[in-house]
């Protein structure tokens, strides 16, 4: 009586049921064109993928055509779970009757017989599971069938049947047990595959694999009947266990695909399906990596812990790899602010060419220091010594400190750092006074993706665009900040091996191969180091140093990053024809003397220079009249040293640099009175210091006519 009860309450359910409930509607199609997505999935140039994501609700990402699926997969599948699925119009009645009177007898559902179409309906309109749910999926699936062939229906299953972990489809299944693509999948693999949607949950194999081998084994002897393996493929899927492997990316690009998402929109990160190809190139991302990684590791012994590496297309302006190294690599390397040292000397140098300078142009290396509130701070060069009067291919080609700072002096602080601003180093957002003179040596902190972005400004002769990161992003129209000339000029010096052999030697680390524009940088302490270099068509910049901010062993630029910029770009130069840096058609090249700087005389010896076209040098020097006092400077305060006896403490007083032609002396005068005189050459005089309120001039006295040009008188205090 009991059964007899069920049997008519289901009959009368599902009579009444399908008057009253509405079915599912039926969609257009199975390629989920417009479907929802909550994190797109980041791939390179070549669509190979950066990211993986299992957020979204379908398989938008990881979707293969069926004839891309192996026929075995397909063969185990159809077996496994609709063995008559060629044969049924969406509900196979046999199997449905069966498991109907199956489930009456037991007086719960205990087989379900769903097909693929019925489940595929499920996928698409998920419902409670309930044995009125089954009977809609079957007249729905009848639907579908009507609407779409086997294939379609098929291709959507394998593409979106659910598995652990949030994992969808068959492709995704592979990566995370496998890690391995659908045709490297050996028998007894897809097999699991079949037999995990059943349960994936209980299954995962990455809770297990024995509780899976049972039900393999059972559908291997059924594969073997019908003849689908032999019988040695079935003695070697027995007793061979599944091997689990971790899924990896083909590349690593963890800080790019981070930076990606933060800082792009909604709507660029939705489109296409949620796939958004970048400009990055994972074979040169593998590359750079290896090479950053190795060097991190050989320096390692010099406190070397990490290490940044970004590598662009000046022409397209376009990243291509964009890689860290190291230890705290939660960190990204290429975005954190650092002290750049030496590598910001050739903007300032192209300022003051387009102020008026040429390369030619004489500069002082002697010792200097500038006031600081009341007292002075002493710059040195990084070599500890001086050369005294340089041309300014010398002095930047040796990347020198002293001729920096009167560079900057002669430029602007406030000059300068607008030029910065307009090469888009956006973290220097301090007033000039708050860094000073300290400018031209990198006192401030900026991120590699500026400084690399910068320097494709002088690559890209004089003309500022941003950095793409994406395939087909929109471009801007391109800012000038530098003429091609002045370009052209800094590029050419930063090349020539011979500007830097005062400082760097004959050493052929940043002589490359392919011309290439090179400069080093190197922090306070040895905190960082610092190399960017670019070609006709690559801009490479590295940074090295610690994250924590310790200082490592006397790594410098040179030293630690220069070999990486000289590895990589022979990688780059590889399977490329190869050209030199531009060289602009408006620049005029002229003999000049190497000593001064104007033309050549049969007197000087003689060397080849560049000039712009209204910048071209004299035939003799041009009278400077601006004469001060470097040292001391106004309000000076300078404390004896207890250590030292009085009599043996001295200071020295300095001229400034200003050109004095005809001059026959200099007198050097403290308190109205005449301490010294010296020959015009001679612009330094040692005063024995006494204590008490001061007062400094000098007078430089002219043969003609005996006329004198004197200093503005400076006070100063000795404590």
């Amino acid at each position: 009586m009991r059964k007899f009860l069920w049997i008519s309450l289901i009959i009368l359910v599902l009579g009444t049921g399908l008057t009253v409930i509405n079915l599912s509607p039926i969609p257009n199609s199975l390629y989920l064109f417009d479907a929802p997505v909550k994190k797109a999935q980041i791939l390179d140039r070549h669509g190979i993928p950066l990211s993986i994501t299992y957020q979204n609700d379908w398989n938008i990402h990881d979707i293969v055509p069926l004839h891309d699926i192996p026929d075995f997969l397909q063969q185990v599948f159809i077996l496994a779970e609709d063995k008559r699925f060629y044969e049924h119009n969406g509900m196979d009645w046999q199997a449905r009757w069966h498991a109907v009177w199956q489930n009456i007898l037991a007086l719960r559902l205990v087989r379900g017989a769903s097909t693929l179409t019925e489940q595929t309906v499920r996928i698409l309109h998920p419902r409670p599971r309930s044995f009125w749910s089954r009977w809609l999926e079957g007249f729905e699936a009848a639907r579908l069938e009507n609407k779409f062939s086997k294939a379609d229906i098929l291709e959507f299953y394998l593409n979106q049947v659910p598995y652990a972990r949030q994992r969808r489809g068959v492709v995704q299944a592979a990566r995370l047990y496998f890690d391995r693509d659908l045709s490297t999948l050996n028998l007894k693999e897809m097999m699991a595959l079949a037999v995990l949607v059943r349960s994936p949950g209980r299954l995962d194999l990455r809770q297990g694999t024995k509780k899976i081998e049972k039900p393999i084994a059972q559908l291997l002897k059924r594969l073997l009947q019908l003849g689908l393996v032999t019988p040695i493929d079935y003695q070697n899927i027995l007793t061979t266990p599944l091997q689990l492997h971790d899924a990896k990316l083909p590349v690593q690009a963890t800080h790019f695909v981070n930076h990606i998402y933060a800082t792009q929109t909604v709507n660029t990160l939705q489109s296409n399906l949620g796939r958004l190809y970048t400009t990055l190139d994972s074979n040169i991302q593998s590359k750079v990596q290896k090479i950053l990684d190795q060097r991190v590791q050989d320096l390692h012994h010099k406190n070397v812990n990490n290490g940044a590496v970004l590598v662009v297309d000046h022409q397209k302006q376009e990243v291509l790899a964009w890689v860290n190294a190291g230890q705290n690599s939660h960190i990204d390397s290429v975005l954190t602010k650092r002290q750049p040292g030496s590598s910001l000397k050739p903007f300032l140098y192209a300022a003051a060419l387009e102020k008026g300078w040429t390369a030619a142009t004489i500069i002082n290396d002697a010792p200097l220091a500038s006031e600081v509130g009341m007292g002075l701070h002493q710059y040195r060069n990084y070599s500890g010594g001086y050369y005294g009067r340089l041309r300014l291919r010398d002095t930047l080609g040796n990347s020198l400190n002293t001729p920096a700072i009167r560079t900057i002096q002669f430029v602007g602080v406030s000059q300068f750092l607008q030029y910065l601003h307009h090469l888009g180093f956006a973290s220097l957002t301090e007033h000039p006074e708050y860094y000073g003179e300290g400018l031209a040596l990198g006192n401030g902190g900026v991120t590699l993706f500026e400084l690399v972005q910068a320097y494709t400004t002088l690559a890209n002769q004089g003309n500022f665009q941003v950095l793409n990161i994406l395939s087909h992003a929109q471009k801007f129209e391109p800012k000038r900040v530098y003429s091609s000339e002045v370009t052209s000029i800094i590029a050419n010096i930063l090349s020539d091996q011979n500007a830097r052999q005062l400082e760097f030697g004959r050493s052929a680390l940043l002589h490359f191969p392919v011309q290439t524009a090179v400069k080093t940088g190197t922090s306070t302490d040895y905190r960082d180091a610092w190399t960017v270099g670019f070609n006709y068509r690559y801009t490479v910049g590295v940074w090295l140093g610690n994250l924590d901010q310790q200082p490592m062993s006397r790594v410098s630029g040179g030293s630690g990053a220069a070999l990486i910029v000289r590895t990589v770009f022979a990688e780059l130069n590889r399977y490329e024809k190869t050209y030199p840096l531009y060289e602009s058609p408006k620049l005029i090249k002229i003999n000049i003397c190497r000593t001064t700087g104007m033309r050549a005389t049969p007197d000087c010896p003689s060397k080849l220079e560049w000039f712009i076209k209204d910048k071209l040098p004299q035939h003799r020097r041009v009278k400077k009249t601006h004469l001060y006092l470097k040292h001391p400077t106004p309000n000076l305060h300078l404390a004896m040293d207890p250590r030292i006896p009085d009599e043996y403490e001295a200071f020295t007083f300095m001229l400034s640099d200003t050109v004095l032609e005809d001059a026959h002396a200099i007198e050097w005068w403290v308190d109205g009175v005449l301490m010294d005189t010296t020959l015009p050459d001679n612009r330094q005089f040692l005063w024995a210091v006494t204590r008490g309120p001061h007062t400094a001039q000098v007078k430089v006295l002219f043969n003609k006519d005996k006329i004198q040009q004197v200093t503005p008188i400076v006070k100063f205090l000795v404590k």
